[in-house]
């Protein structure tokens, strides 16, 4: 009964142009309907379920009479259960009087508050959508070919995607479709009065169609010299002209050799679709290398291990030459090193995916490892991409820490997997780049897979220079002399050097603020006094210029004064920053590497 109802009331996007009644009789269908239901509920009890209720019987009169005598008819244990559908932007939700009289019970079902059951929700409302909004079409396609005086029985092998055009076009398409089964045919098959035609004609119809809007009279032309040679390139167009004058839609025997299949990228899954808000594409990323101050070295040094590889993957396709699958950006906090990710990402026309514990996780036992799946399967989607896990060391850290869960253990395996185990495609460019602030807390499997490891470290005087520059870039500024910013800011990182430029630019603020005040309590005080008639046009105009707001330019004491209040968020010359500097000797992008063993012969 499902898909009858869809058959009579086709949801799809192709507007029915002359369908005025059934294509079947209403009371031999509803008489038959009678005697199935009463012969199940003499024995056992039936649920009848109608879909989209409201096309149904509000479309037709007579069938709404006949359905509502079958139901005075009926005895026994039998349900029936009608439905609607209401779209998104749709607000009424009142039931039409007559359905009120066939349906008394209404039922409104409301999405699931819970956010695990309702990704599960929504993926099951959107698969069932598709496959109703599939039938629909296919039955558009039937109510049409039925009012030609046409059948075709394997409608259901034509794909999704040509479903929906031969809806949206399917008068056009049906002349081309006859002519074409009509020639491939000799002995045509006819069923009660009508023409019974194979898919295969409407597919044709569709390309002949598809050729007409893309390319004009002389597309089959165009085509055919295509795949002609050079030599005999005008003698074959003329004769592909000549037999398209004369058999029409039947030049296509001379050019079946079909276009190569284009590769259909499979739906997200209920878990990719959990992963789909982190992914940015690479024209939202909004951050460039030129928004970076410094880190020459380290810009040229990522260009040539991430930008060339995504950018030309035919120079990294064997031998030694193979892509980058890891890069680690290790250092001080606040150094860039997010902001390095970001601008690799633009500038490599990348999709960039943040990933953190909560994109992981779940409460749910096993779902742990397949969220990490759908991480990669997505990413393998939407390639060329960059998978970037900051503060790395939370997520993949020792598997030998103390009271670590087993769940954890189970994500850092499953991760490792994927990234370059057995289940690593060759062809996928997918780079994993990651970023945190202790290196040293790695497990030794995940710094092995980090084919370059690159240290961030605090930048220096020149570089600060060059920050502090970029920064106050687009600033009004008087009198600023970067080189001795540089100096007064030992130890900043870059981080620090933006939270000094911030705090400085509020100090023209604050006196701004400080001028209206005053200004406002003067004028309190006019008023408070009495004033003239010129006072008051005095006043207006000067209400006029306040509209406009105008800060001053900074200055070096707004700078020095910043400096008082911020100070350096990293010491340079503590523990952690010694850690870092053996660490990078020991793993790091230009470190000596060089461990000490003891001598045993001295």
């Amino acid at each position: 009964m499902s898909s009858f109802s869809s058959k009579c009331a086709p949801t799809s996007s192709a507007p029915l142009k002359r369908v005025t009644s059934w294509c079947f009789d209403e009371k031999l269908f509803l008489q038959s309907l009678y005697k199935v239901l009463a012969s199940i509920s003499e024995t056992g009890s039936i649920i009848l379920y109608i879909r989209d209720v409201e096309k149904l019987f509000l479309q037709s009169r007579r069938l709404y009479n006949l359905f509502n005598k079958m139901l005075k008819r009926l005895s026994g244990s039998v349900l029936i259960l009608g439905s609607r559908m209401l779209d998104a932007e749709d607000d009424c939700k009142e039931v039409d009087e007559r359905l009120a009289g066939l349906f008394p019970y209404n039922i409104e079902i409301s999405p699931p508050e819970d956010e695990i059951h309702l990704v599960s929700w929504k993926a099951q409302l959107e698969e069932d959508m598709k496959m109703i909004q599939f039938h629909d079409n296919k039955n558009h396609i039937a109510e049409v070919l039925a009012s030609n005086d046409l059948e075709c029985d394997d409608l259901g092998s034509i794909c999704h995607a040509d479903t929906m055009v031969l809806s949206n076009y399917i008068e056009e398409i049906v002349v081309s479709a006859i002519s074409y089964h009509l020639m491939q045919n000799k002995d045509p098959e006819y069923r009660n009065g009508k023409l019974v035609i194979s898919s295969t004609s409407l597919s044709h119809g569709l390309s002949i169609f598809q050729e007409g809007k893309s390319g004009g009279k002389d597309s089959l032309k165009l085509e055919t010299n295509a795949d002609s040679n050079k030599e005999t390139e005008g003698e074959e167009a003329v004769g592909a002209k000549t037999e398209t004058e004369k058999s029409g839609p039947a030049v296509k025997k001379d050019s079946e050799n079909p276009p190569p299949p284009k590769v259909e990228v499979a739906p997200d899954n209920e878990f990719e679709k959990r992963i789909r808000p982190e992914v940015i594409p690479a024209n939202e990323i909004g951050v460039t290398f030129a928004d970076i101050g410094a880190l020459d070295d380290i810009k040229e040094s990522l260009q040539e291990l991430v930008m060339l590889p995504l950018r030309r993957p035919d120079l990294f396709k064997g031998g030694l030459l193979k892509p980058c699958r890891g890069i680690l950006l290790f250092g001080p906090p606040g150094t860039g090193k997010t902001m390095l990710a970001k601008a690799i990402a633009n500038e490599a026309g990348a999709s960039f995916i943040n990933v953190s514990m909560s994109t992981i996780t779940s409460k749910w036992f096993g779902e742990d490892e397949k969220n990490v799946r759908a991480l990669f399967t997505l990413a393998a989607k939407v390639s060329p991409t960059i998978i970037f896990v900051d503060e790395v060391d939370s997520m993949l850290g020792q598997r030998t820490r103390v009271g670590e869960h087993e769940a954890m253990r189970k994500i850092k395996n499953e991760f490792m997997t994927h990234w370059d185990g057995l289940l690593t495609k060759t062809g996928e460019r997918i780079l994993v780049l990651a970023a945190t602030n202790r290196p040293f807390d790695l497990d030794e499997a995940i710094i092995r897979r980090f084919e370059r490891r690159v240290m961030v470290g605090l930048p220096s005087v020149e570089n600060r220079e060059m920050i502090l520059k970029t920064l106050l870039s687009k600033e009004k500024v008087e009198n600023l002399d970067f080189k001795e910013l540089a100096t007064m800011t030992e130890g900043y990182s870059g981080s620090d050097l933006k939270n000094l430029c911030v705090t400085a630019a509020y100090r023209p603020v604050r006196e701004l603020i400080q001028q209206e005040r005053q200004k406002d309590m003067e004028k309190k005080k006019r008023e408070a006094q009495g004033k003239s008639t010129e006072d008051a046009s005095e006043t207006k105009e000067e209400e006029k210029e306040d509209q406009e707001i105008t800060l001053r330019a900074l200055n070096m004491e707004d700078m020095r004064q910043a400096k008082n209040q911020v100070a350096a968020s990293f010491a340079s010359e503590g523990s952690v920053m010694s850690e870092l500097k053996q660490w990078n000797e020991l793993y790091g992008e230009g470190g000596s590497r060089k461990k000490q063993q003891l001598t045993y012969f001295l």
